[in-house]
């Protein structure tokens, strides 16, 4: 005889403590919810992220800060001609600057067709390009003789190296993070929604509220 209102208490806390999480799941915002929703997929149907954007850029700049340097290289050694027919047909390991531009531009286009045009998420391919961009340069410092060719002996292999290893650092610790933690906010809020709308199914007309007829006294 004990049991019912030890039972009826028992009900009555477990009522009270899903009021919380009732009350969290009725104050979400299907308006809020479905502009984040809206705001991801245009992002996705305009194409790249922005950050990612931003780390194609600086590919770029990659490629043009070292050609412009190659250039300046050229015109130091006496004219663009001779030094390039020099450089390029005459081509030598332990004196010519033109493998650190190849190397430039085999990152440019290796990174450039994997994270812009197939949209890789992942981090082989820029570990590929970084690692062979510190081979070649490691070999080429130890064997070449490029420090006695005055101050680009040293500026070309020190820069190619340093800005192969800022796009490792870049893509690894923002471009894919931040894509990861917009795909998991988008995932939730999603979720979220579709929720909402099983809460909130849409609003009641006037029609749908009825009273009752009154009862005939003594019936």
């Amino acid at each position: 005889m004990n049991r019912v209102p030890g039972d009826a208490e028992n009900a009555h806390g477990s009522s009270v403590e899903s009021c919380p999480s009732l009350r969290d799941v009725h104050s979400i915002n299907p308006a809020q919810l479905m502009a984040r929703i809206e705001s991801y997929e245009g992002r996705e149907k305009k194409g790249i992220s922005d950050v990612r954007r931003t780390f194609c850029l600086f590919v770029t700049f990659d490629l043009l800060f070292i050609t412009l340097l190659w250039i300046i290289e050229l015109n130091v050694k006496g004219g663009i001609e001779t030094t390039l027919e020099k450089e390029v047909l005459q081509y030598d390991y332990s004196s010519s600057y033109f493998d650190i531009f190849l190397l430039a531009v085999f990152r440019f286009k290796v990174l450039i067709l994997a994270y812009a045009m197939c949209r890789l998420r992942h981090w082989w391919a820029i570990a590929f390009t970084t690692a062979v961009t510190s081979a070649f340069l490691l070999a080429k410092v130890i064997i070449s003789q490029l420090f006695s060719q005055g101050a680009f002996g040293y500026v070309l292999p020190i820069i190619s190296f340093i800005l192969a290893w800022i796009e490792t650092w870049f893509l690894d610790f923002k471009v894919l993070p931040q894509e990861a933690e917009e795909e998991n906010r988008f995932l939730i809020a999603q979720d979220a929604s579709e929720r909402a709308a099983l809460l909130h199914p849409g609003v009641l007309s006037d029609g749908q509220f009825y009273s009752p007829p009154e009862s005939v006294a003594g019936s």
